[in-house]
């Protein structure tokens, strides 16, 4: 027999069932089950390939973990069948004392003051590892129907929500117009659809006024960052490199917030998103309208402006060592030109066609200016990559490939502003 029919016999013998229908919906202590395993006996081992254990056999903090599961969810299932006489207090309570029953049986202390939500919050981030998956399943549909958005908002940001989930949940929320946690769902969510991604571009881009009214804390946390930036590279607390990095990190912020709307601002992160590729969002630019697209270029003209007004603004990746997380969710000027030349690329035709996009052509000294940049920078580029040997890779290569992209852009323009709209329809 051959390896592969040895493995695929043994694995026959073991009943399977779906993950839906498991006995163990949370995430087993390995270091006490693998203690107790034991091989078969030496002439049963002689005969297979394939070397047995027995012992299995969990933990039993484990096992009453399964069964608080098993009995909150029955509990919580047959409460919001009827969410008249079920309201937000009675729910989140008893969310709490399932998570404080959590908390009891693996030694987890709470420090934190018992205010409703503050409290529930703070136990989400603590001991949402050892919730199981239908656990937070259910949770996260009674945060939805009975609008608890504190505690949606906690299991958005601690990644207790399931993947399986995401994709109603990004829905139900554009539906309610609560903004504020889609930017949360951008921001935490791992691998969310295209689809997803694409509602996600068209509601920022043409924001509701309804969208607006739950945005004020993203505006704040800018301002507080940007704050933050500035006592950093101004006060005396930070010095030497520190100082340097929190200059450079504030004049990123000042870019990021300055003359951008609310909605603008969502749209950062989204193109800061480890979701997002050149080819996802092709399918996102490719499903937008005419007032869409036209936002989204004002977006990228804005950006295009500002890095060629402040050419030494740039990444600053150690920034959130002084406590300046925004930085991480500014564009770059490489992935805005990228991200730039997938709208051309995908809507040339309608760019050349139609008049009310010929506002386009106010951009054409920008990219050209950027060009010229793009071109120094390649022989600043491949100069450093002669001298600096053992370092080379990071900083060379990024160099070139955003004077690359922005070359290629430029290129790109030119055909754009030299093309007559009568040549396309001949072609």
């Amino acid at each position: 027999m051959t390896l592969l029919e040895v493995i695929t016999k043994a694995s026959s013998t073991i009943t399977t069932r779906p993950d839906d229908e498991t006995d163990y919906p949370i995430v087993l202590n390995p270091e006490l089950v693998l203690l107790k395993l034991k091989p078969e006996s030496d002439a049963q081992q002689a005969q297979n390939a394939v070397k047995k254990v027995t012992g299995w056999e969990i933990s039993q903090t484990d096992n009453e973990l399964i069964e608080l599961g098993h009995k909150f969810c029955k509990d919580l299932r047959r409460k919001l069948k009827n969410t008249n006489s079920f309201g937000k207090s009675k729910f989140v309570g008893m969310v709490t004392l399932h998570l404080e029953n959590l908390a009891n049986k693996v030694g987890v202390s709470i420090a934190a003051e018992k205010t409703e939500c503050v409290y529930v919050c703070k136990l989400v981030e603590k001991l949402g590892l050892f919730m199981g998956r239908d656990v937070k399943g259910l949770i996260l549909e009674g945060c939805i129907s009975l609008e608890v958005w504190d505690v949606l908002g906690s299991l958005i940001a601690n990644g207790v929500v399931e993947h399986a989930s995401t994709s109603n949940l990004v829905h139900k929320l554009i539906e309610k117009r609560r903004s504020d946690l889609v930017v949360l769902c951008v921001k935490h969510l791992l691998e969310l659809h295209a689809y997803d991604l694409m509602c996600i571009l068209k509601y920022f881009l043409m924001l509701p006024s309804e969208g607006y009214r739950s945005l004020s804390s993203v505006r704040e946390d800018w301002e507080r960052q940007a704050s933050l930036a500035i006592e950093k590279a101004s006060g005396k607390s930070v010095s030497g490199e520190n100082k340097s990095l929190a200059k450079d990190a504030a004049v990123l912020i000042m870019l990021g917030h300055d003359g951008f709307s609310v909605s603008e601002l969502c749209l950062h992160y989204f193109l800061a998103s480890a979701n997002l590729d050149e080819v996802i969002f092709a399918a996102c630019v490719s499903k937008l309208n005419g007032e869409e697209l036209k936002a989204l270029i004002q977006y990228f003209g804005k950006w295009l402006r500002k890095y060629d007004r402040f050419p030494q603004a740039g990444p600053c990746p150690g920034s959130s060592a002084l406590g300046l997380m925004v930085c991480d969710w500014i564009p770059s000027l490489g992935s805005v030109v990228k991200y730039f030349g997938v709208v051309v690329d995908e809507h040339f035709s309608s760019l050349v066609l139609h008049s009310e996009f010929h506002e386009l052509r106010s951009l054409e000294e920008v990219i050209a200016s950027l060009a010229i940049e793009a071109r120094f920078c390649g022989t600043l580029a491949n100069l450093s990559e002669r001298l600096i040997i053992e370092r080379q890779g990071d900083f060379s290569f990024g160099i070139a490939w955003s004077s690359g992209a922005i070359l290629c852009l430029s290129l790109q323009w030119r055909r754009f502003n030299s093309l007559n709209p009568m040549d396309l329809l001949l072609d």
